[in-house]
């Protein structure tokens, strides 16, 4: 439309007698200008058929981009909306999701390990607390046998005996709720 409207606007002063060469000259400078404004919208709509097409990222992955984890959940041609644990949408220009490091925790698998870290006092019993820890993992329903739960002595700490407990699961989304049972089964069973 504006086209047709501008080629109008230059015929008709044409016929009044006007030279077009210097209407050439400043269209050119003006295309140049419009050409780096609108670079950035071309290098996200190349990045949106990019993502449409190679699929490093899908509609229901979950990814970490900027530190925060979400949920795709559209994927245009120009930005891909992303939503948050919070339930806030990210909109993420799809240049950004092709050149920058984005973790995409569901790519190939839901399957993910679960890292419990627990600290104990100095003099206690470590085996015992490595039995515990296997023991909280093994009980578990949601936790995978395969590979088995690991309990591990990671480090001697400035005020505490450090230890990791290792599970896999089998869906990302449940790992929150599976960590805090954990936790609180080790808790209680420490007290015993």
């Amino acid at each position: 439309h504006y086209g047709v409207i501008l080629f109008g606007f230059l015929i008709a002063l044409s016929f009044l007698g006007m030279n077009l060469q210097h209407f050439v000259i400043v269209l050119g400078a003006l295309g140049v200008g419009i050409g780096f404004g609108l670079q950035d919208i071309v290098n996200n709509f190349l990045s949106g058929i990019i993502l449409l097409f190679e699929r490093p990222v899908k509609v229901g992955d979950g990814i970490l981009v900027d530190g925060e984890y979400g949920t795709v959940k559209h994927i245009g041609l120009r930005s891909t909306i992303v939503e948050t644990l919070d339930q806030s949408e990210l909109i993420v220009p799809n240049s950004q999701m092709i050149s920058q490091k984005v973790t995409n925790w569901t790519l190939s698998t839901r399957r993910v390990r679960v890292v419990i870290e627990v600290g104990v006092a100095y003099g206690s019993n470590l085996e015992q607390v490595l039995a515990i820890l296997k023991e909280v993992g093994d009980q578990h329903p949601e936790v995978l046998d395969d590979p088995q739960p690991a309990p591990l002595f990671i480090e001697f700490g400035e005020s505490s005996l450090n230890f990791e407990l290792r599970l896999w699961i089998n869906n990302i989304d449940n790992r929150p709720r599976i960590k805090n049972e954990a936790l609180l089964s080790v808790d209680r069973r420490f007290r015993e």
